[in-house]
């Protein structure tokens, strides 16, 4: 099948802080080269304490950690960036408090790790200091925050010349050993949602994070679906990595991709509603359930630490309209055939076809779907998603749905 033709994450009141070089003013320093050689960084303790005013963040890593400070508004952000770091934390290790309603941290692109501290005022770093442990070997990162100005926290914004570290692979080409397609084979971009610093939802059960779920499955769905003949299916990504949304779409366009298929698991505060749900994409959701999942989903960039970024309104426009009258109605023809390859073997939410406006799904040249496979917060639903029979089912049932959809495209000239 031919491409669509022409379209194209202190003590209490800190009486002093404590002395270091500060990082108010210098919001672009540089962060280490560290050789490719180099096993990552090891954070392996660490604390909050302060009240809304003055906040101290503590972290102990086996080895020195250099760091740069930017920041990002809307939400007010300090991301501190680090050489690729291990976070063996405890959950309640770095727990939000004082001037943060929230703290994430994990990878962010090669060889490159980040802490996002999210404030509900503008905020900056006023002090840090990398302290030697007394008598061992390891190293203390204590970082000073206080609440500024809205005029103070414009200046650091607009003082700032520093390149995302997310960004790096906007542009990057293909995926290694991925080849264009050649006309004849059917290529297909699985998906695993979130990664790196953006967990993704988390089992109520057994606390498993999103990200791992939703890469296992896409393992196995890509070995379902390249047993078929003239059939390539590519990741991607194939490990622990964050990626921007609109990274996903373009790596999926790269790879010549015929179809993208986003794999997800939520959760949700009603723990009894369990089953599979496929998506696809619509400027006005079709019930509450598919707004409120859309909205969560597109918050991935921002739990990253990336400036959000609106497309130009002609460019906003040219994508509706693509999305809408081509892809569209291939994505619908998908979505309908894995629908109708669940029922009687998968578990299915109750109108198990949706649509919201997920931006992973904006790739105008291909048609794309996001499965839901489930939901992490109810306890059935969490066992079947870490069995690895139930996802070797799965999976070939989709590979069966994908082998139909390709094949009535055909049969119609496409």
């Amino acid at each position: 099948m031919h491409r669509l033709a022409g379209v194209a994450c202190l003590l209490a009141g800190i009486l002093a802080f404590v002395p270091g070089p500060s990082l108010a003013a210098e919001t672009d320093v540089p962060t280490a080269s560290i050789p490719a050689d180099v096993s990552p960084l090891v954070a392996y303790s660490g604390r909050v304490a302060g009240d809304d005013a003055r906040t101290r963040l503590i972290l102990d890593f086996d080895k020195r950690p250099e760091i740069s400070v930017h920041y990002v508004a809307n939400p007010y952000r300090i991301l501190i960036d680090l050489p690729d770091t291990v976070f063996a934390l405890k959950k309640d290790d770095v727990a939000a408090r004082g001037l943060f309603s929230d703290i994430r941290y994990g990878g962010m692109a090669a060889g490159r790790s980040r802490i996002v501290l999210t404030a509900d005022r503008p905020a900056s770093v006023v002090a840090s200091e990398v302290r030697k442990e007394e008598g061992g070997t390891g190293y203390r990162l204590v970082v000073d925050t206080a609440i500024v100005t809205e005029d103070a926290f414009a200046k650091l914004l607009s003082g700032q010349s520093w390149k995302d570290a997310a960004a790096v692979a906007e542009s990057r080409p293909v995926l290694p050993g991925a080849a264009a397609d050649d006309g004849g084979t059917f290529v297909i971009a699985v998906d695993a949602g979130h990664g790196g610093i953006d967990n993704g939802a988390q089992g109520a059960a057994t606390g498993t994070h999103e990200k791992a779920v939703t890469l296992d499955f896409a393992r196995e769905l890509t070995s379902a679906l390249n047993a078929s003949p003239a059939t390539k299916a590519v990741l991607t990504r194939d490990k622990d990595e964050f990626l921007s949304l609109s990274q996903r779409v373009q790596l999926a366009r790269n790879q010549g991709a015929n179809l993208l298929i986003s794999i997800h698991a939520d959760t949700l505060r009603q723990k009894d509603i369990r089953g599979a749900t496929v998506y696809t994409i619509s400027d006005k959701a079709s019930d509450s359930l598919a707004a409120n999942l859309a909205a969560r989903e597109n918050l991935s960039d921002e739990i990253a630490g990336m400036p959000l970024q609106g497309e130009p309104a002609e460019v906003a426009d040219i994508l509706i309209d693509l999305t809408r009258r081509e892809t569209q109605a291939f994505s619908i023809s998908l979505a309908k055939e894995v629908v109708g390859a669940f029922e009687g073997e998968v578990k299915l939410i109750n109108n198990p076809h949706r649509h919201a406006g997920f931006r992973v799904l904006t790739a105008p040249d291909v048609p794309s779907v996001l499965l839901e496979l489930g939901f992490l917060s109810n306890k059935d639903d969490e066992k079947l998603l870490l069995d690895p029979a139930w996802q070797k089912k799965v999976a070939g049932l989709i590979a069966e749905a994908v082998q139909r959809y390709r094949s009535a495209v055909m049969a119609n000239g496409g």
